[in-house]
């Protein structure tokens, strides 16, 4: 279900939705990085995490 809110992970875990306060609240955590990084390489490498993690190994 979609609106489940006892599932706190993603909607969809292989992509990163900017758009959604709880997600990128979500992603900033598991990826130790600040809201505005996260933003910026989302809209530098696209919405894919396995993009995005290899982009923050950089």
């Amino acid at each position: 279900m979609a609106d489940n809110l006892q599932n706190a992970g993603p909607q969809d875990r292989a992509r990163i939705n900017v758009n959604e306060e709880w997600e990128v609240r979500y992603w900033t955590e598991t990826l130790g990085v600040n809201k505005e990084r996260l933003q910026e390489i989302v809209k530098e490498v696209g919405p894919s995490v396995t993009a995005v993690r290899q982009r923050l190994q950089k």
